[in-house]
């Protein structure tokens, strides 16, 4: 059982010097340095970027959401063992890989310990980017029901659940409410055409028509990366979100750059080939988990229908799982990382007096 109490559950309350209310997501809570820590920072340890360019420390829980709900298991476990290494380690490795391809840098400055980043402030792009090479999940339960056209974009009859698609689709939906944009609905996370972010292009928070082109070109490359790499460990990349921002680099130059996490477990679909090959779907991903909650409780239609939202945060709330479903997403996390890796993973023993160590010793930014 210590092992399990070895997650990092709480992670907004470290004494990480910001004069900021820290930002806690459902994963991942972000201290925004002050200009003068920044600049110091920059100048202490040469990063390349502007000069006075805000950064901030990002530290991963190992909570696990799914649903926009965060769960919890028997015994007092409050997040997933080895999940926040596994994913900021399958983070780096990939925006390492798009790198050094020469597709564009990230957000991630810095990575003073296994479940940190400092990370630079972007632009972002208010565009989930979403890129499909099988037809399954919400794509397939709308197909099912008859409908063909997706983002402007037409699938042909006859399609099978988990087939794969004839090309890459990319169906990009919005990143957060945007507002005044003709034939945009003002709700999170809907869908848009190539023809709706071409015209609106400023209020997607581009800045010329031709990053467009630019951005689908970053998401297919990077997806061709990811997935060919995949392949060599027998495993299927299916889809996956990636999102983009502009940063300004040391030279003044703006950049398009990848930002949040690419190519994890918690954004992507990833098959496991063999169990394809005989006709079964093997997750190694957070959707292996999302499928467990469905099954799990008699109503699932509560985790599906945004309009029972209440009841969906009570049932995540009172509802302790099983210890093995969190046990089974842990060995599915660790398992993908340390295959796309190839090393083993690093899980802190004591996480949170490892990462107060490391920045109070290296990088002056403990109170």
């Amino acid at each position: 059982m210590s092992a399990f109490y070895n997650v990092l559950a709480t992670n907004d309350d470290l004494p990480i010097a910001t004069d900021l209310p820290v930002h806690s997501g459902k994963v991942r809570s972000v201290y925004w340095l002050s200009e003068k820590q920044s600049k110091r920072l920059i100048a202490a340890k040469g990063y390349n970027v502007a000069p006075n360019a805000p950064l901030a420390v990002m530290v991963i829980s190992d909570r696990i959401s799914a649903f926009d709900c965060i769960w919890h298991a028997e015994g007092g476990l409050q997040g997933v063992p080895g999940k926040g290494a596994a994913l900021n380690a399958v983070a780096n490795h990939w925006f390492a890989r798009f790198r050094e391809s020469g597709l564009a840098d990230s957000h991630i400055v810095d990575t003073p310990h296994p479940l940190v980043w400092i990370v630079q402030k972007a632009r972002p792009v208010m565009v989930e980017a979403i890129a499909r090479q099988y037809i399954t999940g919400s794509m397939w339960r709308s197909y099912a029901l008859g409908e063909r056209e997706f983002c402007g974009l037409t699938l042909p009859e006859g399609l099978q659940q988990d087939q794969c698609l004839p090309e890459l689709l990319i169906t990009p939906s919005t990143k957060g409410v945007l507002k005044g944009i003709p034939n945009v609905p003002e709700v999170d996370d809907v869908n848009v055409t190539r023809t709706d972010l071409e015209a609106n292009y400023k209020a997607f928070n581009f800045t010329t028509p031709a990053d467009i082109n630019r951005y689908e070109r970053l998401l297919r490359d990077g997806f061709s990366i990811i997935s060919q790499d995949l392949a060599a460990h027998d495993q299927i990349f299916v889809d996956t979100k990636f999102e983009f921002g502009y940063v300004t680099d040391a030279n003044g130059v703006e950049q398009l750059i990848y930002m949040d996490e690419v190519g994890t477990p918690d954004s992507s679909r990833i098959w496991d080939g063999q169990a394809l090959r005989a006709g079964k779907v093997v997750e190694n991903s957070k959707e292996g988990f999302r499928q467990f909650l469905l099954n799990h409780f008699d109503d699932p239609d509560i985790l599906l229908n945004k309009q029972r939202m209440h009841e969906r945060t009570a049932l995540a709330k009172n509802n302790a799982l099983p210890l093995e479903a969190l046990l089974n997403i842990s060995n599915t996390y660790v398992g993908i990382a340390e295959k796309i890796t190839g090393r083993k993973l690093q899980v802190s023993q004591q996480p949170k007096e490892e990462i107060i160590d490391v920045l109070n010793q290296e990088y002056g930014l403990i109170r």
